[in-house]
Parts: structure tokens; C-alpha cells; sequence
């Protein structure tokens, strides 16, 4: 198992790092309208919707992503939506993820199978944009915000598995615990102070990332507050996907990717995560 999921993960980086740092923004584009499809059809299957409507349903949210992109191209730059947008999708986040989670998987087959599946195309619409305009403001940017949900998620683990003693959510996820959880803060701390005062500041960037932007132009007191809460947030997307499977019965979204499950199981917590960073971003005064 060991074996394939590195195997799976170096063809995932051959595949993106390409993509990522190509001249032309179009192999990013067409990559994440493949993974946001995929993305799609694993979702409408987990809701109650297999088979060929789970096909339609994957390609129609591709094909209103590729609709969103030339509708905000502009003289090839993307027009930004304003900031209220992040946070009205970042209220969403919270208030329907700490329902949700509430609820627990006994609670999301309740709401009907038509509302769970514009829930989840709005999720994923709305973190597949925030990744897009992302991406057009920097690949510094970009990477910061990936890296955030990446580090929270490996420190999480080896924090839970050294330290872990008290449950976060046994109904949901019983391998997780709030020891995980506090130190997957932690490691996000430690990633953003180095990366703000020493990638940002000492190597040529494209851009300022997002911890740049949070603790050196918005002060300590307040990055640090938000970056608790995005790595907060990135919790509430994994617990949040982890509901919907034990509701249906999965072990993982789909076995699109070998040894990792699905697409959904891979940017679950980037779901929040995304929007909720570049509403955080708007808060730095424009010079």
C-alpha cells in the first residue's frame, strides 16, 4: 500500500508541476477542470446519483468551471470577483460545516438528494475559482495556501499518532484526535513564520504568499489568529467529507487514484480552505 501510494504520488507531482509552472495558464486550467470534474462524480455517486447521472453531473460542473473561466478572462487576466463573495462562501463554511458535523452521518442523508448535490457543486465550484484566481495572483500564493492544508495534515498525523488521546470526532473519523488537531496548528505556525520572513523575504517570488500577507502586513496578533482558523477550517473540509462517506457506507470517494482513494479524498480540506484564504487576503490594505 506504502509502495503505490508514492508511486501515485510522484505521477500526481510529474503531472502537476508541469502544469503549474507552464508560461501559458491553460495546462493548470485543463488540469483542474479534469480533477474538478472527477471531483464532481464522486460526489453525486456519494449522494445518491451513480452511474450516468454521476457522469453528467461531473462533466456539467467542468463545463461551468471552463464557463466561469472565459466569462472572468479579461484581456487574459481573470477579473476577481469582489471580496464579499469569500466571505459569504466562507460563512457558508462554517455555519453549514458545524451543522453538518453536528448532525453527524445519521444527520446529511436527511436533507434531500437535490439540495446535497447543488451543495456540493457549489463547494466545489467555489473552491475550484478561489483556486484559479489564486494561481493568477502568484505561484508563491498559490503553493502557500496548498502547503497550509498539506502541513496541517502531516502534523496532524504525527502528532495524533505520538501524543493522540483524546477523540476529535470518534462518529466520523475515529483516527482523529484534538492532540492531532493542536499540532497540526502548530507545524502551520512554524511553516508560516519561516516561509513569511524567510522565503518571502530572502528568495526572488513571484508573489507574497498568503502568510506574508497575513502576518507581516496584518500584524502577528492577527495572522496568527488566522491561520488558527484556516488550519481550523482545513479540519472542519476533511471531517466534512469523512461525514459523507461513513453516511453512505465508503471507505474512500472512488478509487480514481491508486492507494489514495479519490479526488475528493485528496482536496477535501482544500475546500474551505481556498475561499476562505482569499477572503483573508482582502483584508491586506492594496499599495
Amino acid at each position: 500500500m506504502l509502495k503505490q501510494r508514492i508511486l501515485t504520488a510522484l505521477v500526481l507531482l510529474a503531472v502537476l508541476l508541469p502544469a503549474l509552472f507552464a508560461a501559458s495558464p491553460w495546462p493548470f486550467a485543463l488540469l483542474t477542470l479534469l480533477m474538478i470534474g472527477a471531483a464532481g462524480w464522486e460526489w453525486s455517486r456519494l449522494n445518491g446519483a451513480p452511474g450516468a447521472a454521476a457522469l453528467g453531473f461531473g462533466a456539467g460542473l467542468a463545463l461551468i468551471c471552463a464557463a466561469t473561466l472565459l466569462g472572468l478572462n479579461q484581456n487574459g487576466q481573470l477579473r476577481a470577483p469582489p471580496p464579499w463573495c469569500w466571505w459569504l462562501v466562507g460563512g457558508l463554511w462554517v455555519l453549514g460545516g458545524s451543522r453538518a458535523l453536528r448532525g453527524g452521518p445519521a444527520g446529511w442523508p436527511l436533507l434531500p438528494r437535490l439540495p446535497r448535490l447543488v451543495l456540493g457543486a457549489l463547494a466545489l465550484w467555489a473552491a475550484w475559482l478561489a483556486m484559479a484566481l489564486a494561481k493568477a495572483q502568484g505561484i508563491n500564493f498559490l503553493l502557500s495556501i496548498f502547503c497550509l492544508v498539506w502541513a496541517a495534515d502531516v502534523f496532524a498525523y504525527f502528532g495524533g499518532r505520538s501524543f493522540g488521546r483524546r477523540k476529535l470526532a470518534p462518529a466520523i473519523s475515529p483516527g482523529k484526535s484534538w492532540e492531532g488537531v493542536w499540532t497540526g496548528m502548530l507545524g502551520v505556525l512554524v511553516l508560516g513564520a519561516v516561509w513569511a520572513y524567510v522565503i518571502d523575504a530572502r528568495l526572488a517570488v513571484d508573489s507574497a504568499s498568503l502568510y506574508g500577507r497575513l502576518l507581516r502586513e496584518l500584524g502577528w496578533a492577527t495572522g496568527l489568529l488566522a491561520l488558527l482558523f484556516l488550519t481550523g477550517m482545513s479540519v472542519v473540509g476533511d471531517l466534512f467529507e469523512s461525514l459523507i462517506k461513513r453516511a453512505v457506507g465508503a471507505k474512500d470517494s472512488s478509487q480514481l487514484l491508486p492507494g489514495h482513494g479519490g479526488v475528493l479524498d485528496r482536496v477535501d480540506a482544500l475546500l474551505p480552505v481556498f475561499p476562505l484564504a482569499l477572503a483573508l487576503s482582502s483584508l491586506v490594505p492594496v499599495k
